[in-house]
């Protein structure tokens, strides 16, 4: 069609929800995406919490590569702090194949009645009215070596870390090298992957960041690491990084894939809807700038964005007046989630070796795999208060 109701540009999680969420209420949509394979390459550790996933999809065994019991921390001198599945708000639970994750989520949209463009990229956007105040009403692809031009009433970038939709539309997403992290990770075979998630913190491991193990199998799991970016350089760079990592804690383990790539974690930026444009997932900035996830947070805000569409179609405004309950929902909910994400994220990338080390020693000899994570924080800021007085009002 030349016209539809909304088009999302990107099919990964964030744009196939928000895709499916208008296509299921009837609305005429549209989803295209740059590759021509809907989830390749896989740019993502693939850990998600198994509640969380559940609000918006059925697990299924074709896409769960692993069911974990929990995470286990280990700071820069090996000790060793476990957490429960049940009692870290199920922030634990599978590590997906994304390769085939993001394909059902695609899937879904389409039997919902979304039409899906592969092999097809965003050039620009369209705007009508006035020049100090234009709404976006369309946007021209390249779809196979032509040129087509679609008209919108909506427009919604779901176009990752890399979006150009964002700032075509004036929406400021520059980051700074303390917002991002630089990422490698290795598909590792040939390993005890254990039943839990590991997490290794300090510079020892990675400037600025940590490395992850998450199982993928018996023997599979990815073993990953961010640098965060004002770090790299002098020696930090991720793949040498991981490489040394692997020597030392994984010696047998034999790499049978390999990714790169950055992960947004500069916490809200300050607008993410236009006349006429919503910016969901990594394009919005909506990853979790502790952890660097934003599997969940993405399909969250694609189902608030889906759910302000539907309302912006009932009334004929596709004005930042409608649009706008999108902004207001999201910092509401993720937005809130963030915001104590970073205070954490920006305290931890100020804390020596030793500082962690402190931390960890605080914990030894209490049974930390029944205590809740608001609980672990309060416990270990009544331990440590000067080191962590920067985190006070999040255990207020």
């Amino acid at each position: 069609m030349e016209h539809y109701d909304v088009v999302v540009v990107g099919a990964g999680p964030a744009g196939s929800i928000t895709a499916k969420t208008c296509a299921k209420a009837g609305l005429k949509t549209l989803m295209i995406e740059k590759r021509q394979e809907i989830g390749t390459p896989v740019r993502c550790a693939e850990g998600v919490g198994k509640d969380d996933l559940k609000r918006h999809i059925q697990p299924d065994s074709r896409w769960i590569a692993a069911e974990v019991i929990g995470s286990k921390i280990f700071s820069p001198d090996g000790t060793e702090i476990t957490m429960s599945e049940a009692e870290i708000g199920g922030k634990a639970g599978y590590t997906l194949e994304r390769k085939v994750f993001d394909r059902a989520l695609a899937q879904e949209a389409a039997e919902a009645g979304a039409d899906i463009m592969v092999k097809t990229s965003a050039l620009g956007l369209f705007r009508v009215g006035d020049e100090n105040n234009p709404i976006i009403n369309g946007l021209r692809v390249k779809h196979l070596g032509k040129i087509i031009d679609f008209k919108a009433d909506i427009v919604i970038g779901a176009d990752g870390v890399e979006s150009k939709v964002g700032r075509w539309g004036g929406i400021d997403t520059s980051l700074k090298p303390n917002d991002i992290d630089t990422c490698a990770q290795f598909l590792v075979s040939n390993i005890d992957a254990g039943e839990y998630s590991k997490f290794f913190l300090g510079k020892t491991y990675s400037p600025g960041g940590y490395v992850w193990i998450f199982p993928k199998g018996k023997h599979t799991a990815n073993v990953g690491l961010g640098v965060l970016g004002s770090k790299c350089g002098d020696g930090a760079r991720p793949i040498t990084l991981l490489q040394e990592f692997m020597k030392k804690h994984l010696p047998q383990g034999k790499v049978i894939e390999m990714v790169v790539g950055g992960v947004p974690l500069s916490g809200q930026i300050d607008k993410t809807v236009v006349n006429g444009l919503m910016l969901v997932g990594d394009a919005a900035r909506q990853s979790d700038p502790l952890t660097g996830g934003g599997i969940i947070n993405a399909m969250d805000a694609g189902k608030i964005a889906g759910e302000v569409c539907i309302e912006a179609e009932n009334l004929g405004d596709f004005t930042t007046r409608t649009l706008g309950e999108y902004e207001y929902r999201w910092r509401a909910t993720i937005g809130h989630e963030i915001n104590k994400s970073l205070k954490v994220k920006n305290l931890l990338v100020k804390l020596s070796d030793d500082d962690i080390n402190t931390l960890a020693h605080s914990l030894v000899g209490m049974n930390t795999a029944t205590m809740s994570l608001p609980k672990m924080v309060a416990t270990l800021f009544m331990k440590n208060p000067k080191l962590l007085w920067e985190l006070r009002s999040l255990v207020g």
